[in-house]
């Protein structure tokens, strides 16, 4: 028997046509609730490094008043510390979780918000495929900004050799990039600078920090202390006379 008049298909195959619609929609409905979301293990494992991190970095002085952030990504998600918080106090349970592209998986709720470093971050996890990203407020950092214009540029420290790409006596440079009111704002000059740097891990914002990241958190740790290091030697030497250039 045909179908209506001028529907051109016969009952047999309107049918077809209906259910494989349904099938698909029921496939599409299943995999948007099926999400991916990390291990229980793996994930109170990496919560915790991310808490106890944020605790060296406020004994450094690196995130005193809420200041600074930390992120590590981990079989493929993102662990970040929220914004506005006393760092130092930090528990597992107060970590974001965000998935590659920078979505939220898990949320701790309770009033917590995403860290606004969170689109600065994942700039350097898309552009440097970095496996952690943290943001100091490191006086040394915000003072390195004012002694430089665009960028900061020290040569023959033996600290320069924990930096991945430098050895004793190359010169090294980090890109500075101007502050803006909110941190936010920021994400379109630092992906500039990235950018443009490509030998750089780190990106200093003028009186206000630096952002460090590095292949995975033990290189990122690496680089954000021996970055500081620098930046206070360079600071040193200004104070005693000595060329920066030397």
């Amino acid at each position: 028997m045909g179908g209506p008049p001028g529907t051109g298909l016969s009952l047999d195959a309107r049918d077809r046509i209906l259910v494989l619609y349904l099938k698909m929609k029921s496939i599409l409905s299943a995999s948007q609730e099926k999400k991916a979301t990390p291990s229980s293990a793996s994930s109170r494992k990496t919560r915790e490094l991310v808490c106890e991190l944020c605790r060296n970095f406020y004994d450094l002085g690196w995130a005193s008043g809420t200041g600074g952030g930390i992120s590590i990504k981990e079989d493929g998600f993102i662990y970040m510390a929220p914004s506005g918080v006393q760092k130092e106090r930090l528990t597992p349970e107060d970590i974001f979780v965000l998935d590659s592209d920078g979505h939220i998986v898990e949320e701790p709720g309770r009033g917590l918000k995403l860290s606004q470093c969170s689109p600065l971050f994942m700039h350097a996890y898309k552009m440097r495929n970095a496996g952690a990203v943290l943001h100091s407020h490191s006086v040394n950092a915000a003072t390195a900004t004012m002694l430089y214009d665009k960028a900061f540029r020290i040569k023959n420290m033996e600290m320069q050799k924990g930096v991945e790409g430098y050895g004793a006596f190359d010169t090294l440079e980090v890109p500075i990039i101007d502050n803006t009111a909110y941190e936010c704002e920021l994400a379109d000059s630092l992906g500039e600078a990235i950018q443009n740097n490509p030998k750089s891990h780190a990106v200093l914002v003028r009186r206000h920090g630096v952002y460090v990241w590095g292949k995975d958190w033990k290189q990122a740790k690496t680089h954000a202390e021996c970055y500081d290091y620098l930046f206070e030697a360079a600071g040193r030497m200004k104070q005693l006379g000595i060329a920066l250039d030397a």
